[in-house]
Protein backbone atom coordinates (compact mmCIF):
# COMPACT_ATOMS: atom_id res chain seq x y z
CA UNK A 1 0.00 0.00 0.00
CA UNK A 2 1.25 3.51 -0.72
CA UNK A 3 -0.22 6.93 0.28
CA UNK A 4 0.20 10.19 -0.91
CA UNK A 5 -1.52 13.87 -1.13
CA UNK A 6 -2.96 16.12 -3.37
CA UNK A 7 -3.72 19.80 -2.76
CA UNK A 8 -7.30 20.77 -3.59
CA UNK A 9 -9.11 24.33 -3.37
CA UNK A 10 -8.69 24.88 0.38
CA UNK A 11 -7.45 21.38 1.65
CA UNK A 12 -4.73 18.71 0.91
CA UNK A 13 -5.88 14.97 0.70
CA UNK A 14 -4.94 11.99 1.81
CA UNK A 15 -5.20 8.86 -0.10
CA UNK A 16 -4.15 5.31 -0.10
CA UNK A 17 -3.66 2.90 -2.85
CA UNK A 18 -2.77 -0.65 -3.15
CA UNK A 19 -3.26 -3.46 -5.99
CA UNK A 20 -3.47 -3.21 -10.00
CA UNK A 21 -5.90 -2.45 -12.59
CA UNK A 22 -9.12 -0.33 -13.17
CA UNK A 23 -9.54 2.72 -10.30
CA UNK A 24 -11.48 1.85 -7.72
CA UNK A 25 -12.27 5.00 -5.40
CA UNK A 26 -14.17 3.84 -2.27
CA UNK A 27 -15.30 6.79 -0.38
CA UNK A 28 -16.27 6.91 3.92
CA UNK A 29 -18.75 7.43 5.75
CA UNK A 30 -18.89 11.26 8.02
CA UNK A 31 -15.88 11.15 10.24
CA UNK A 32 -14.02 8.17 8.35
CA UNK A 33 -11.35 8.06 6.71
CA UNK A 34 -8.85 5.63 4.20
CA UNK A 35 -8.49 2.90 6.74
CA UNK A 36 -11.82 2.23 7.66
CA UNK A 37 -12.06 -0.17 3.86
CA UNK A 38 -9.01 -2.09 5.57
CA UNK A 39 -11.47 -5.34 5.95
CA UNK A 40 -12.49 -5.03 1.91
CA UNK A 41 -9.59 -3.65 0.16
CA UNK A 42 -7.73 -6.41 -0.26
CA UNK A 43 -9.91 -8.81 -2.10
CA UNK A 44 -10.81 -5.85 -4.37
CA UNK A 45 -7.05 -4.72 -4.75
CA UNK A 46 -7.22 -7.85 -6.97
CA UNK A 47 -9.17 -6.61 -9.48
CA UNK A 48 -8.52 -2.94 -9.35
CA UNK A 49 -6.23 -0.60 -7.87
CA UNK A 50 -8.33 0.34 -4.84
CA UNK A 51 -7.94 4.15 -3.68
CA UNK A 52 -9.39 5.51 -0.57
CA UNK A 53 -9.01 8.73 1.03
CA UNK A 54 -9.18 10.82 4.49
CA UNK A 55 -12.02 13.73 3.48
CA UNK A 56 -10.98 17.26 3.82
CA UNK A 57 -10.38 18.29 7.66
CA UNK A 58 -10.60 14.68 8.88
CA UNK A 59 -7.21 12.46 10.07
CA UNK A 60 -4.58 12.89 7.49
CA UNK A 61 -6.34 15.76 5.57
CA UNK A 62 -5.97 19.10 6.59
CA UNK A 63 -7.52 22.68 5.54
CA UNK A 64 -6.07 25.76 4.55
CA UNK A 65 -7.65 27.61 7.25
CA UNK A 66 -6.25 25.50 10.43
CA UNK A 67 -9.24 24.94 11.78
CA UNK A 68 -12.52 22.87 11.26
CA UNK A 69 -15.41 24.15 8.60
CA UNK A 70 -18.66 23.34 7.50
CA UNK A 71 -18.74 20.50 5.33
CA UNK A 72 -20.34 20.53 1.66
CA UNK A 73 -21.40 17.39 -0.49
CA UNK A 74 -20.49 19.52 -3.67
CA UNK A 75 -17.21 20.27 -2.04
CA UNK A 76 -16.30 16.75 -1.27
CA UNK A 77 -17.56 15.54 -4.17
CA UNK A 78 -14.72 18.24 -5.90
CA UNK A 79 -12.26 16.59 -4.16
CA UNK A 80 -13.13 13.34 -4.75
CA UNK A 81 -13.37 14.31 -8.84
CA UNK A 82 -9.91 15.79 -8.24
CA UNK A 83 -8.44 12.65 -6.92
CA UNK A 84 -9.61 10.43 -9.78
CA UNK A 85 -8.56 12.68 -12.02
CA UNK A 86 -5.20 12.80 -10.52
CA UNK A 87 -4.91 8.85 -10.27
CA UNK A 88 -6.17 7.91 -13.63
CA UNK A 89 -7.27 9.13 -16.61
CA UNK A 90 -10.10 6.75 -17.76
CA UNK A 91 -13.39 6.60 -15.90
CA UNK A 92 -13.40 5.17 -12.60
CA UNK A 93 -15.51 2.80 -10.52
CA UNK A 94 -17.22 4.07 -6.93
CA UNK A 95 -17.92 3.06 -3.93
CA UNK A 96 -19.76 5.40 -1.32
CA UNK A 97 -21.03 4.41 1.88
CA UNK A 98 -23.63 6.40 4.06
CA UNK A 99 -22.54 9.91 3.38
CA UNK A 100 -19.91 8.72 0.96
CA UNK A 101 -22.50 7.59 -0.76
CA UNK A 102 -23.99 10.76 -1.09
CA UNK A 103 -20.69 12.56 -2.63
CA UNK A 104 -20.78 9.86 -4.68
CA UNK A 105 -24.17 10.33 -6.42
CA UNK A 106 -23.23 14.16 -6.56
CA UNK A 107 -20.25 13.08 -8.04
CA UNK A 108 -21.98 10.67 -10.71
CA UNK A 109 -24.69 13.81 -11.57
CA UNK A 110 -21.59 16.66 -12.04
CA UNK A 111 -18.94 14.07 -13.52
CA UNK A 112 -20.36 11.34 -15.60
CA UNK A 113 -17.60 11.02 -18.14
CA UNK A 114 -15.38 9.94 -14.98
CA UNK A 115 -17.55 7.28 -13.62
CA UNK A 116 -17.89 3.64 -14.76
CA UNK A 117 -20.22 2.81 -12.40
CA UNK A 118 -21.08 3.95 -8.53
CA UNK A 119 -22.37 1.76 -6.08
CA UNK A 120 -24.12 3.99 -3.34
CA UNK A 121 -24.48 1.84 -0.14
CA UNK A 122 -27.28 3.55 2.02
CA UNK A 123 -26.89 7.69 1.31
CA UNK A 124 -27.33 9.53 4.38
CA UNK A 125 -29.60 11.95 2.30
CA UNK A 126 -32.85 11.87 4.86
CA UNK A 127 -34.17 15.02 3.21
CA UNK A 128 -35.29 13.13 0.17
CA UNK A 129 -38.23 11.00 2.06
CA UNK A 130 -41.53 11.95 2.39
CA UNK A 131 -41.28 12.30 6.31
CA UNK A 132 -38.21 14.28 5.91
CA UNK A 133 -39.49 17.05 8.19
CA UNK A 134 -39.39 14.42 11.04
CA UNK A 135 -35.77 13.40 10.32
CA UNK A 136 -34.96 17.03 10.09
CA UNK A 137 -36.27 17.39 13.87
CA UNK A 138 -34.41 14.21 14.86
CA UNK A 139 -30.86 15.70 13.53
CA UNK A 140 -31.49 18.96 14.79
CA UNK A 141 -32.14 17.29 18.34
CA UNK A 142 -29.26 15.02 17.84
CA UNK A 143 -27.06 18.57 17.29
CA UNK A 144 -28.33 19.91 20.07
CA UNK A 145 -27.63 16.95 22.62
CA UNK A 146 -24.28 17.22 20.90
CA UNK A 147 -24.41 20.59 22.07
CA UNK A 148 -25.68 20.62 25.58
CA UNK A 149 -24.65 17.14 26.60
CA UNK A 150 -21.81 16.19 24.60
CA UNK A 151 -20.66 13.32 22.01
CA UNK A 152 -21.65 10.32 24.13
CA UNK A 153 -25.15 11.79 24.65
CA UNK A 154 -25.58 12.56 20.81
CA UNK A 155 -23.80 9.26 19.67
CA UNK A 156 -26.31 7.04 21.37
CA UNK A 157 -29.31 8.97 20.67
CA UNK A 158 -28.27 9.01 16.91
CA UNK A 159 -27.67 5.48 16.45
CA UNK A 160 -31.25 4.48 18.22
CA UNK A 161 -32.91 7.02 15.44
CA UNK A 162 -31.15 4.90 13.09
CA UNK A 163 -32.65 1.53 14.04
CA UNK A 164 -29.26 0.63 16.00
CA UNK A 165 -27.93 -0.60 12.53
CA UNK A 166 -24.32 0.58 12.72
CA UNK A 167 -22.20 -1.99 15.90
CA UNK A 168 -20.12 0.75 18.38
CA UNK A 169 -16.95 1.30 17.62
CA UNK A 170 -14.19 -1.19 19.28
CA UNK A 171 -11.88 -0.29 22.19
CA UNK A 172 -8.44 0.85 20.57
CA UNK A 173 -6.60 -1.81 23.32
CA UNK A 174 -8.07 -4.75 21.42
CA UNK A 175 -7.12 -4.06 18.11
CA UNK A 176 -3.68 -4.26 16.28
CA UNK A 177 -1.80 -0.75 15.96
CA UNK A 178 -2.95 0.36 12.38
CA UNK A 179 -6.69 -0.44 13.11
CA UNK A 180 -6.22 1.22 16.98
CA UNK A 181 -4.98 3.80 15.52
CA UNK A 182 -7.65 4.24 13.02
CA UNK A 183 -10.13 3.90 15.78
CA UNK A 184 -8.13 6.66 17.51
CA UNK A 185 -8.78 9.01 15.14
CA UNK A 186 -11.94 8.22 14.10
CA UNK A 187 -12.77 9.37 17.68
CA UNK A 188 -11.31 12.10 16.75
CA UNK A 189 -13.17 12.69 13.92
CA UNK A 190 -16.50 12.25 15.49
CA UNK A 191 -17.37 15.77 17.32
CA UNK A 192 -16.65 17.54 13.76
CA UNK A 193 -18.77 15.10 12.11
CA UNK A 194 -21.70 16.13 14.78
CA UNK A 195 -20.71 19.86 14.47
CA UNK A 196 -19.82 20.30 10.71
CA UNK A 197 -21.00 17.51 8.53
CA UNK A 198 -24.67 16.24 9.94
CA UNK A 199 -26.81 18.51 9.39
CA UNK A 200 -25.90 19.33 6.00
CA UNK A 201 -25.53 16.04 4.05
CA UNK A 202 -28.39 14.45 6.37
CA UNK A 203 -30.15 17.77 4.03
CA UNK A 204 -28.83 17.23 0.92
CA UNK A 205 -30.66 16.20 -1.75
CA UNK A 206 -29.79 14.69 -4.73
CA UNK A 207 -30.19 15.80 -8.40
CA UNK A 208 -32.43 13.39 -10.13
CA UNK A 209 -32.51 15.03 -13.25
CA UNK A 210 -29.13 14.89 -13.88
CA UNK A 211 -28.54 11.52 -12.50
CA UNK A 212 -31.16 10.47 -14.68
CA UNK A 213 -29.39 10.13 -17.67
CA UNK A 214 -26.16 8.41 -15.99
CA UNK A 215 -28.43 5.49 -13.94
CA UNK A 216 -27.55 2.72 -15.73
CA UNK A 217 -24.15 3.96 -14.44
CA UNK A 218 -25.57 3.95 -11.01
CA UNK A 219 -25.83 0.73 -8.15
CA UNK A 220 -28.38 1.73 -5.19
CA UNK A 221 -27.44 -0.51 -2.54
CA UNK A 222 -28.79 -0.86 1.41
CA UNK A 223 -28.06 -3.31 3.95
CA UNK A 224 -30.06 -6.35 4.74
CA UNK A 225 -29.91 -5.83 8.25
CA UNK A 226 -31.16 -2.43 7.60
CA UNK A 227 -34.58 -2.80 6.10
CA UNK A 228 -37.32 -1.33 7.61
CA UNK A 229 -35.09 1.28 9.42
CA UNK A 230 -33.85 5.03 8.26
CA UNK A 231 -30.08 4.28 6.41
CA UNK A 232 -32.05 1.72 4.04
CA UNK A 233 -34.79 4.55 3.15
CA UNK A 234 -33.16 6.92 0.81
CA UNK A 235 -31.52 4.05 -1.39
CA UNK A 236 -34.68 2.38 -1.58
CA UNK A 237 -36.83 5.76 -2.33
CA UNK A 238 -34.15 6.92 -4.71
CA UNK A 239 -34.32 3.57 -6.44
CA UNK A 240 -38.07 4.06 -7.20
CA UNK A 241 -37.14 7.63 -8.49
CA UNK A 242 -35.01 6.14 -10.82
CA UNK A 243 -36.24 3.16 -11.84
CA UNK A 244 -33.61 1.22 -10.49
CA UNK A 245 -33.43 -2.06 -8.33
CA UNK A 246 -31.96 -1.97 -5.25
CA UNK A 247 -30.03 -4.08 -4.47
CA UNK A 248 -29.30 -5.64 -0.60
CA UNK A 249 -25.73 -6.16 0.75
CA UNK A 250 -24.64 -8.03 3.53
CA UNK A 251 -24.83 -6.40 7.22
CA UNK A 252 -26.03 -2.91 8.19
CA UNK A 253 -25.09 0.49 7.78
CA UNK A 254 -21.55 -0.49 8.17
CA UNK A 255 -21.45 -3.75 6.49
CA UNK A 256 -18.06 -3.42 5.19
CA UNK A 257 -16.91 -3.84 8.59
CA UNK A 258 -19.64 -5.55 9.52
CA UNK A 259 -19.56 -8.58 7.44
CA UNK A 260 -16.32 -7.88 4.79
CA UNK A 261 -15.65 -11.54 3.12
CA UNK A 262 -19.44 -11.61 1.79
CA UNK A 263 -19.39 -7.73 1.37
CA UNK A 264 -16.28 -7.39 -0.48
CA UNK A 265 -17.57 -10.52 -2.92
CA UNK A 266 -20.94 -9.01 -3.73
CA UNK A 267 -19.20 -5.30 -4.75
CA UNK A 268 -16.76 -7.31 -6.98
CA UNK A 269 -19.43 -8.84 -8.91
CA UNK A 270 -21.23 -5.89 -9.25
CA UNK A 271 -18.35 -4.32 -10.36
CA UNK A 272 -17.51 -6.77 -12.47
CA UNK A 273 -20.63 -6.66 -13.92
CA UNK A 274 -21.15 -5.27 -17.41
CA UNK A 275 -22.59 -2.13 -17.65
CA UNK A 276 -25.91 -2.53 -19.29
Amino acid sequence: MKSGTLKTIGATIHYEVRGTGPLLLLIPGGGGDAAVFDPIAEPLAEHFTVASLDPRGYSHSTLDSGHPEDQRVEVQSDDAYRLITHLSPDPAYIFGGSSGATVALDLLARHPERIHRVVAHEPACFAVLPDAPDHRAFIEEVYQLFRTQGMAAAGARFLEGIGGTMKPMPDPATLPPRAAAMITRLMSNGPIMFEHELRPFTSHVPDIAALRPASNHLVLAAGAESRGHLPYRPAAHLATQLGLPLTEFPGGHSGFTDCPEQFAQLLLDTFLTPVA
